[in-house]
């Protein structure tokens, strides 16, 4: 398909230019990657414009998907590259989903308030309700079908697309196969409720019945309610936007620089829709506004620039017109026409006009919104890739017939769009419409995901690519988490070391080579090992920077940061000075991609890395004394002297019992083997045992580094160590089963050998085959008295002796020998 029509922005002054990043970004508009040069003439300031979400349900692991995304964007483009931002983000606070959502919980919780108890009443009217809503979602069920009969007939009629298949059984299944689970599940709820029996509490019966209660007391009451009950609406809604808020602070999303909601916005809308009319780009139908998308293309203007393969599509285009979409569209001018304004209908909140009562139309807000805050031009949009047909096309479109002037060249309202990937589960997109999704809140309370778990997973993928949470997504985030996680502890100790040390903490400041990582002094392998870090740090810049700059390519600037470290790793003795400057830039760039909510100035590493504050004033002494232990245990002696003067510790609080305990416990347990006399080997025994299970049990892992002659180091207990025991264990335990049922099959086959012993070799061939044997019981003749042949007595004879050897083993087993 020919690229759309772009029209860069105005070239920068000289001074700009050299200041500005070889910086490109996927733009949908090219669908191809543009270098970005701002509007602003220095070339420092952005305008940018973000859909923000429809609050009426929590946010759900899609929108962190989105809204993560373009936080990470929007810090490289601010904290990387120096640009000014300035971020808009609106606030949908009404739309055909809200105003349902509002005014049907509204309504059936004043339903359910004239109704004390669950009665004959509640049973008969949730019997209707359950057979529309089975008439109206499962057609291949009966409308009549009995609530207890449901499960039954759903899997007659369904029973493939629940496991698995597709409704027609002609591919994969996709959202519309979520959306018959969707309503297969509402149904199944609702069958049960009708289970119920008489005394089961009203509360209970409408938890489980609400799904099809909902549209069926709507349908029936929502004439009670009047354009101007606006309260209903805004409840439902401040109430999701502070929730909203919250999870994009658990996320570490930074909140917008302006913030917008469509309710606040009502007299500016309608100036909005009345100068796209006057300008000759909008009609009126029965008090309803509409886009004229001939006017505008007659007018040498383009429409469905982002997606124009999606213009004809009817299923999005009645998704972009809500509740209008049942409407009879005779009357438009061209089927691509949507509504700027809506007249107002039965049981929705409304706003007064030039064309009589209603309501913005969805697209219109965001036009409004960010034309009054950035102005007729601005650099970036962005959103989800589900908002670029129809709603940023129809934004775009009718922004710039909002600036339309004869006079005046055509001008472009937005330079850049940016769309972020969807987020997938099972091969659907997570959407609150198909209830096939995990809410932000829940993830995290659950321990599924951490928000900086998360994070990283999004910035392990591309922001404009689709994403799937699979098992090997979480494996491969996890591990790069533990990475990082294992390197900052490496360099905090070198730090900790350090400020122990004034005059090396001294050297470092002044940028003089300290001690290498083995205590040894500066030799010249050190520095070159040194220079050679040095060397990869530059290069790691290098790379890092031009990932960034195309099109912020944060899955090569991931691994950019994990390759350094297996350099880091792999040198054998690299200076303090050196591996700090690792440290810090690293430290730098994840705090820049928004992975430490909880990052100071000045702090090395992110956070999350020490142990506990109550631990500490037990767990570090612990430690050292631990170290003397065993270094006096490895050297084959002990005395007295190995407990110090450790002093008492306060454990007047209860969270602090557990690590002063394990302090006191540990010291008893030397007294005592000094008082016995004990070996070296018993003294290293008890140090294992206070890394491997007392502390370990604390959240608390020993690293024991001999091969270093360095102290051990004292880290919070991590997933991957907690994973690799697990299946150490899992290994010897199969290993100790096998090794069982062996000895066990072993001593099966002994006994089976010594059960067939108990035969004599003089008797076992003393069978009616037989008629005549030698003195040793070996036949000579069959039964029939003709002589064994010399090939048969040879074999027999063979096994003769195998049953002699069998017998006297098993007399010798039993004591008859």
């Amino acid at each position: 398909m020919a690229q759309p029509e772009w029209r860069a922005p105005p070239a920068l002054s000289e001074s700009a230019q050299q200041r500005l990043p070889k910086l490109s970004v996927y733009n949908s508009l090219t669908r191809s990657k543009t270098p970005f040069v701002p509007l602003d003439p220095e070339g420092k300031k952005i305008g940018w414009y973000a859909c923000g979400p429809t609050v009426y349900d929590d946010a759900h692991l899609g929108h962190a998907r989105n809204y993560v995304s373009t936080d990470i964007i929007r810090r490289i483009l601010r904290d990387y590259f120096k640009f000014d931002v300035t971020f808009v983000m609106n606030i949908t606070d009404v739309d055909d989903k809200i105003i349902l959502a509002a005014r049907q919980q509204y309504l059936l919780s004043q339903w359910l308030a004239r109704h004390s108890t669950f009665d004959g009443r509640v049973r008969d009217t949730t019997r209707q309700a359950f057979a529309a809503y089975v008439d109206k979602n499962l057609p291949l069920l009966n409308k009549d079908v009995l609530p207890e009969a449901h499960a039954a007939e759903a899997e007659k009629a369904y029973g493939h697309v629940l496991r698995g298949e597709s409704a027609d059984r002609q591919g994969p299944p996709g959202d519309k196969e979520a959306k018959i689970k969707m309503h297969l599940k509402t149904a199944d709820s609702a069958a049960s409720a009708l289970q119920l029996p008489d005394s089961s509490s009203l509360a209970h019966f409408a938890a489980k019945a609400s799904g099809v209660l909902l549209p069926h007391i709507d349908a029936l009451e929502k004439h009670t309610v009047t354009g101007g009950d606006h309260d209903i609406f805004t409840k439902l809604t401040k109430r999701y936007e502070q929730r909203f808020f919250d999870d994009m602070t658990a996320l570490n999303v930074r909140y917008p620089d302006k913030l917008t909601r469509v309710t606040e916005y009502g007299p500016q809308i309608v100036d909005y829709v009345k100068r796209i009319q006057d300008n000759g780009f909008g009609y009126e139908n029965e008090g309803s506004v509409y886009y004229d998308t001939n006017a505008w293309e007659s007018s040498g203007g383009a429409y469905a620039r982002l997606e124009p393969w999606n213009r004809n599509d009817k299923d999005l285009q009645a998704d972009g017109e809500g509740s209008l979409s049942n409407k009879k569209t005779g009357f438009k001018r061209s089927g691509a026409d949507f509504a700027l304004w809506k007249a107002s209908k039965e049981g929705e909140p409304s706003w007064p006009s030039p064309w009589g009562e209603g309501r913005p139309g969805w697209h219109i807000e965001c036009s409004a919104m960010a034309s009054d805050v950035l102005g007729k031009q601005f650099d970036i949009h962005s959103g989800g890739i589900d908002l670029a047909f129809p709603h940023h096309d129809n934004e775009l479109a009718q922004s710039e017939a909002y600036w339309y002037h004869k006079e005046c060249e055509r001008e472009q309202w937005v330079n850049y769009f940016l769309h972020m990937g969807h987020l997938s589960i099972q091969g659907s997109k997570m959407s609150k419409s198909l209830k096939n999704f995990t809410t932000i809140r829940e993830a995290i309370a659950k321990g599924d995901w951490t928000p900086r778990g998360l994070r990283i997973v999004f910035l392990l993928g591309n922001w404009r690519d689709g994403l799937e949470i699979t098992g090997e997504v979480v494996k491969a985030g996890r591990a790069w988490e533990e990475k990082v996680d294992n390197f900052f502890i490496k360099v905090k100790d070198i730090q900790q070391r350090m400020m122990q040390q004034p005059q090396r903490a001294n050297s470092v400041a002044n940028g003089v080579k300290t001690l290498d990582l083995n205590g040894d002094s500066n030799g010249q392998a050190d520095h070159a090992a040194s220079q050679g870090i040095e060397g990869t740090l530059a290069e790691a810049q290098a790379k890092f920077h031009d990932a960034l700059c195309d099109s912020i390519d944060t899955p090569t600037a991931m691994r950019v940061i994990s390759d350094l470290i297996t350099a880091y790793n792999s040198e054998k003795a690299v200076s303090d000075s050196a591996s700090l400057s690792l440290g810090r830039w690293v430290t730098d760039m994840v705090v820049i991609f928004g992975l430490d909510a909880e990052h100071r100035e000045g702090q090395l590493a992110w956070s999350g890395l020490d142990i506990l504050a109550q631990a500490r004033p037990f767990v570090i002494p612990l430690s050292k004394l631990r170290d003397r232990v065993r270094e006096q245990a490895k050297s084959g002696s002990m005395n007295r002297e190995v407990l110090g003067t450790l002093g008492e510790k306060d454990t007047t609080y209860a969270s602090t019992q557990p690590y002063a305990n394990a302090l006191a416990d540990f010291q008893r347990k030397l007294w005592e083997l000094i008082t016995n006399g004990a070996s070296p080997k018993e003294y290293l025994a008890a140090c294992d045992h206070l890394r491997d299970s007392v502390l370990w049990d604390l959240d608390i892992y020993l690293e024991d580094r001999d091969a270093e002659k360095l102290p051990a180091l004292v880290r919070p207990l991590s997933q991957s160590l907690r994973e690799e025991r697990m299946n150490r264990e899992a290994a010897a335990a199969s290993k100790a089963v096998a090794k069982e049922k062996a000895k066990a099959e072993a001593e099966a086959a002994e006994r089976k050998r010594l059960e067939a012993g108990k035969l004599s070799h003089l008797d076992m061939f003393r069978t009616s085959e037989y008629s005549e044997w030698d003195a040793e019981g070996l036949p000579v003749k069959d039964a029939e008295g003709k002589e064994v042949a010399k090939s048969r007595s040879k074999k027999l004879r063979k096994d003769w002796e195998r049953q002699k050897k069998t017998h006297e083993a098993y007399l010798a087993s039993s004591g008859k020998s």
